[in-house]
């Protein structure tokens, strides 16, 4: 089973929200998920950012790969360098 953090979209429509979640690559974008690790608001001014930070390292440890964007919140976050 490949695992991947990825962001699931949520909020309404023009007006969106995401969480990091943990899920199986072969479920779809906003279907299951393992575990929800965080969340991302690109609407607020600052952009909120909350990862929680030794669950996204154990699962990157385990092996999960992380999506072009979900690596960019880390780095900003200062989780993985």
């Amino acid at each position: 089973m490949a695992v991947k953090i990825r962001l699931k979209r949520m909020g309404s429509k023009k007006r969106p929200f995401y969480r990091v979640v943990v899920a199986d690559s072969r479920s779809p974008r906003d279907g299951r998920f393992i575990e929800e690790i965080g969340y991302y608001n690109p609407i607020s001014d600052p952009k909120e950012i909350k990862i929680k930070s030794e669950r996204a390292l154990k699962w990157l440890k385990d092996g999960a790969q992380p999506t072009d964007t979900v690596k960019y919140l880390l780095k900003k976050t200062g989780i993985i360098e």
